[in-house]
């Protein structure tokens, strides 16, 4: 049973839950038991749709004006969970009302669902924007409910999701998941390391190597591996890459998880549209790019260039940058694939255990501004050259 305020987040979490139960091999049923808005039964089966799953609604039991007959979403839920046991599915996620405020009504209808339903599980969804209201939320459905777990929304936000601390600790029930962006796919199990290290500005770069095994292309990715240890990387690889990376989220969201990166973004005035446009760029002009021009870019000329960026819709420079990046990144592999095994291993450490600038690359600690007590390598050789 999923509860929470309105705008908390709570439907589109349903259908979140629901995607994510798929990729662990169930097979999911929604009940949409929210008759006080309307609105919020189509947003249910619309999600089902994109989701792939069944929703079950009776549209017999939504009164006008928000008056729902006394036991119609118990009349809902109960019907939802016979149509599952009929057909198949193994779980069922009842979507109950939500108000814009917590009232003793709202109260007694969940009560009541719970009494008769008994569901497994009761979580309630807390919108990590509101900060200390969420808390007091908290509490108040954990006195009345006897939550089994909490999911935090909306932690792409600016907030990096301390409320959650407060509200483990008012009601003692574990945070269960947590909810990123407006996408299905958008929703991620609960690390505490992952978490603290978040509110630190720390990055968690486990749970972006977790994200990357669940969605990259195992396929893809030994198809890459083979061309690394080869030193084959071409313009056709670097944009099979760039997809893969597009399948983890919001850049916004995988660029925070990085260590120092979420830093970074913000030093050079980088947002997440405007990385997301940078990539959509770089779609743009790989596309504009013949198929010869792609297999030997080196004879991009500028009169080819200019050609792209008119085809692309972007300024000239903008070739050269992509083709920049795309030289960078094949180096790179090269690098890595002409590597032993010591190297590898030696590589691996020194990304995980000192950051991103160990390796040469932007992003570590040593980017971080004075004010949070770090300072730039040219400062540290002058501080040198005083002594």
């Amino acid at each position: 049973m999923m509860c929470g305020l309105q705008g908390s987040g709570k439907t589109t979490t349903t259908g979140k839950l629901a995607k994510y139960l798929i990729g662990k091999g169930h097979h999911p049923l929604l009940a949409a038991a929210d008759l006080q808005r309307p609105a919020a039964v189509e947003q249910l089966r619309v999600l089902g749709e994109q989701v792939g799953v069944p929703v079950y609604k009776d549209d017999t039991k939504i009164a006008p004006h928000g008056q729902v007959a006394k036991g119609a979403s118990i009349a809902v839920a109960r019907a939802a969970v016979a149509q599952a046991k009929s057909t198949g599915r193994d779980v069922v996620i009842l979507d109950t009302a939500g108000r814009l405020a917590i009232d003793q009504e709202l109260m007694d209808e969940l009560k009541e669902i719970n009494t008769q339903i008994k569901p497994h599980q009761i979580y309630l969804v807390l919108d990590s924007m509101t900060g200390q209201d969420a808390v007091e939320s908290a509490r108040r459905f954990n006195e009345q409910l006897e939550l089994d777990g909490l999911i935090l929304t909306k932690l792409d936000s600016d907030t990096r999701g301390g409320a959650l601390l407060s509200a483990k600790m008012v009601t003692g029930k574990p945070v269960k998941f947590l909810g990123t962006g407006e996408k299905l796919d958008g929703l991620e199990e609960f690390r505490p390391e992952g978490m603290a290290q978040r509110i630190l500005g720390m990055g968690d770069i486990v749970g972006l190597v977790s994200e990357a095994m669940e969605k990259f292309d195992a396929e893809e990715t030994a198809k890459l591996q083979e061309k690394m240890e080869k030193g084959n990387f071409t313009l056709d690889d670097f944009m099979a890459q760039l997809s893969q990376v597009r399948k983890l989220g919001p850049m916004g969201k995988v660029m925070g998880m990085i260590p120092g990166m979420s830093e970074l973004t913000k030093q050079i005035g980088q947002n997440e549209g405007a990385v997301e446009s940078q990539m959509n760029h770089m779609r743009a002009i790989y596309d504009s790019m013949t198929r010869d021009e792609r297999k030997k870019p080196d004879v991009l000329d500028g009169g080819r260039r200019r050609r792209i960026a008119r085809g692309a819709g972007v300024e000239l420079n903008e070739v050269g940058q992509f083709m920049k990046q795309f030289e960078a990144s094949r180096d790179m592999m090269r690098a890595v694939g002409g590597m032993g095994m010591g190297g590898k291993l030696k590589m691996m450490k020194a990304l995980m255990g000192g950051g991103l600038s160990n390796m040469g690359m932007p992003g570590g600690p040593m980017l971080k501004t004075k004010r949070s007590g770090w300072m730039e390598p040219k400062d540290r050789n002058k501080k040198r050259k005083r002594r």
